[in-house]
This record gives C-alpha cells, sequence and structure tokens, in this order.
C-alpha cells in the first residue's frame, strides 16, 4: 500500500525544505504554490491570480512570460549547452556579455568575473579582497566595513556581510574582520533636531571613527547597496554617498556598490551608483541581469582592483578560484537577450515613470493610522507599518508585517514584508493601470486591517 502523500502541499511539507521560512510553521501551514505567471502577474494553484508587487525576489524585470527569453535559452542550449572559461577556455556569449556589461558601467571598468548568484559574488569579492592585499605586500589590509540592516548574501563570508540578525543568529556570524556601521534609516536612526545632511554628516563621522579605531591599514574594503533592499528598502539620506565617498578616499578604501538588487534599471537609472553619484571600484550584479530566468550573477571590477590580482595569479602561476558552473553559456545568453529587451522598449525610462507614480500613490498613505513612514526611488518602495497609537506595546516586532502581507494577498498583491516594511518592487513592465492596481490593494489591504483590530 502506498502511503506517500498525494496533493503538492503535502508532498511539499513532507520533502521540500524551504529558503526564509519557519520550517515548523511551514509544516503547520504548508506553501503558497505558485502554478504560472504572466506578466506582472502570477497565478496560484487554485487560479488566483496577483499582482506579483516584488517581481519574484526583487529580480523579474521583464515579467513572467517573456518568450524572447525563453528562445534564447533554448537557442543555446541547442548550439552550446554548457562549458566553463577554466584554463583559457571561452565562449562567444562570455565574451559578448562581458563587452556589454563594461560597456554599461557607470564609471570605467577594466574586467568582469562571472558567478552564480549574488551571494556568491560577493564572497567571491571578499577572496579577491583578500588576494588583492597579499598581492600588494599588505597581508594585513584585510578587513572589510558594511552596514547594519545591509544585505549581501547567505554564505559564510556574504551573510556575514549581511547586517540583520536572523543571517547570523546561530550560524556563528558574523566571521573575524568583517564590521557593520550605522545603517543610514534617517527616519528610523536620526536624533531628534537632526536634519537629514546632519544625519548623513554623523553616518560618515561614524564610518570614519571606525576606521580609526580599527586601524585604516586593516580597512581593505566598504561594501553596501545604493539602496538597501531586504533591510527594508531604505533610501540614503541627503549628501550621504558624497560624504561616505569622502571617508573611503581618504584612508584609500575600496568601495564595493552591491547593485544586485539596484542594477538594471531598478531605481530610474541603469544603476543606482548612477542614481546616487557612487564611483565604486567593484561593482556586484545579479537578479535582474537575467530576469532571473536564469541563476547567473557577475562582478567588475576596475584596474587599480585588477592589476594586482592578475600580477599575484601570474606569480603564483594560476587564480585558484572559479566555479563549474560560471559564465555559463545558456545564463549569458540570457542575459544578452534580457538586457536587448530592457534596452529596446526602454524599461529604465518605465521605471523612473511609473516609479515616480508609485512613490507619490504611496506618499498619500502617509496619514494613515497604520503608517509610519512611505519610502523609495524608481521602481522600490516600502511602508513602514506601525500600531496604532497607544497600541505600540501590543506588537512583536514583524507581527504588523506578517498580518498586513495576509490583507494583500486578500486583495491580490503579492509583496514582503522585512520585519514591518511592506516593500514594492514591482517588474519593470508595469504600467500606469497596474500602478493604480498596486496602489488600490494597498488602501483597501490597510482598511481591512485597520477594521480588523478595532473589531
Amino acid at each position: 500500500m502506498d502511503l506517500r502523500p498525494n496533493s503538492d502541499e503535502a508532498r511539499d511539507i513532507a520533502y521540500h525544505f524551504h529558503g526564509y521560512t519557519n520550517a515548523r510553521m511551514h509544516e503547520e501551514q504548508g506553501p503558497m504554490i505558485i502554478d504560472r505567471g504572466e506578466g506582472v502577474y502570477v497565478f496560484d494553484s487554485a487560479g488566483n491570480r496577483y499582482i506579483e508587487g516584488m517581481a519574484g525576489l526583487w529580480s523579474v524585470a521583464v515579467g513572467f512570460n517573456e518568450k524572447r527569453l525563453v528562445n534564447a535559452a533554448t537557442q543555446q542550449m541547442q548550439k552550446l549547452p554548457y562549458y566553463h572559461n577554466f584554463a583559457h577556455r571561452s565562449h562567444g556569449p562570455a565574451i559578448d556579455l562581458a563587452e556589454k556589461l563594461i560597456e554599461l558601467a557607470p564609471v570605467p571598468m577594466s574586467k568582469v568575473f562571472f558567478t552564480n548568484s549574488g551571494s556568491e559574488a560577493n564572497d567571491t569579492i571578499l577572496k579577491m579582497v583578500w588576494y588583492r592585499s597579499n598581492a600588494l605586500g599588505k597581508p594585513e589590509k584585510k578587513k572589510v566595513i558594511s552596514r547594519l540592516r545591509g544585505y549581501h548574501g547567505v554564505t559564510i563570508a556574504s551573510a556575514s556581510m549581511t547586517g540583520l540578525p536572523y543571517n547570523h543568529k546561530s550560524f556563528d556570524l558574523p566571521i573575524e574582520g568583517v564590521l557593520h556601521t550605522t545603517c543610514p534609516h534617517y527616519w528610523r536612526e536620526g536624533q531628534d533636531g537632526e536634519s537629514e545632511e546632519a544625519f548623513a554628516t554623523r553616518c560618515a563621522e561614524d564610518l570614519d571613527a571606525m576606521i580609526q579605531a580599527e586601524g585604516p591599514d586593516t580597512i581593505a574594503a566598504f561594501i553596501a547597496e545604493p539602496v538597501m533592499g531586504a533591510g527594508g528598502v531604505v533610501v540614503p539620506p541627503k549628501t550621504y554617498w558624497e560624504k561616505i565617498q569622502a571617508v573611503l578616499s581618504k584612508y584609500d578604501i575600496l568601495l564595493i556598490a552591491d547593485e544586485v538588487i539596484c542594477g538594471f534599471g531598478r531605481t530610474g537609472t541603469m544603476f543606482g551608483s548612477k542614481t546616487f553619484d557612487i564611483k565604486p571600484d567593484i561593482m556586484t550584479m545579479s537578479k535582474q541581469i537575467t530576469s532571473s530566468y536564469f541563476p547567473f550573477s557577475a562582478f567588475m571590477m576596475n584596474e587599480r582592483v585588477y592589476e594586482p590580482i592578475a600580477d599575484e595569479s601570474g606569480r603564483i602561476g594560476v587564480l585558484g578560484h572559479g566555479y563549474t558552473g560560471g559564465a555559463h553559456p545558456v545564463g549569458a545568453a540570457v542575459a544578452l537577450e534580457n538586457l536587448a529587451i530592457i534596452e529596446e522598449r526602454d524599461l529604465v525610462s518605465n521605471a523612473a515613470e511609473r516609479g515616480a507614480e508609485l512613490q507619490a500613490g504611496l506618499a498619500k498613505f502617509v496619514d494613515h493610522p497604520l503608517v509610519g513612514e512611505a519610502r523609495g526611488v524608481g521602481l522600490i518602495a516600502a511602508l513602514e507599518i506601525v500600531a496604532p497609537e497607544g497600541r505600540e506595546d501590543e506588537f512583536n516586532p514583524g507581527q504588523l508585517g506578517a498580518a498586513m502581507n495576509k490583507h494583500f494577498l486578500k486583495n491580490g498583491l503579492v509583496s514582503r514584508n522585512m520585519m514591518d516594511a511592506m516593500a514594492f518592487c514591482p517588474p519593470l513592465i508595469v504600467t500606469d493601470a497596474q500602478v493604480k492596481d498596486i496602489l488600490s490593494a494597498v488602501e483597501k489591504s490597510l482598511d481591512g486591517f485597520s477594521a480588523e483590530m478595532a473589531a
């Protein structure tokens, strides 16, 4: 007698261990199974349609059924389904994509290194930074500074650079040599009477003080997202990046821009570094590089990063690092076609225009008793959900956000709560009518949650 579970929900609970999920809770409530996608919409196994307000995981730029990407993958699989880039090997898609990324870079870059995920890219970057310091005869210059609430991935090294407690607890992280400085969230971290620019100055001063305390000769790099994503969509205060870069320049510290979420149009320009006039030495890219149709990532480095690394590989005889799937020809082909679609359809401009509509619409909710702040830039935004006045002590952190998520789903909108911040990051193809639908779902959800709390 076959006693195996026979429904998808039961089989998922029986066999599938999920990331970013409470495993015991999942055993009780089971999964929401997404069956198919169409444009900005996804459909669950019961046939319910939702606006995917998170573009999957901040990543599906061109929508969920773009035939050109399917065809690009199919054609490349038929021609060369796999090859590597070890030991002087290469192939056309990797060469073409490296050239394209250097062309798109907001500042002069020298070389592209291909990996498989944002986490893997940032993990590799830390190794390269260490390798470079050894090449320069500065073995003590190995520490990297990240920010509290920053997000850089989940490998041992990248999770260490991430500045979120749940990525550290019970994992014995962060590793030694990874430091975290002030989160640039003015609404939450600003002091009474402190202006936005004064807060930016304090953030830069905090960074300077940390560098001085640790010893400038021990700090190799500073890593940061142009706009924080998983930490709650934190937009830096005015003059922040200007002041941070001045500190880094003073101490000859490399700047790593983590563009995994911000890259390829999300902030209304091709890269978040352009939006905020950031001049990085290294840039991390993933997610929207293939619209997540294929696992793929990369980082670019400038000449001052590349040259010592190249010299060291010559001295040793080989660069002892690489991935079986790095520069995968199918992923590279999908990325090239995806970038072509973004350019041909001017989706970066669409992100700026639809993003302005989204930001203006969300800003109107700040007077709602459940909203503390609306924030964002381009097509990335957040609403901070707060308890009604006088009831702040009734709720644990994240409880309001989780409850709001359920109301969003009831009203046909997929979001993601980072604690009590509700994120918005729809595909770059979103229309003005669909932005209005998102805002309508938000309004219904806020009012529904208010009525539920008052009952």
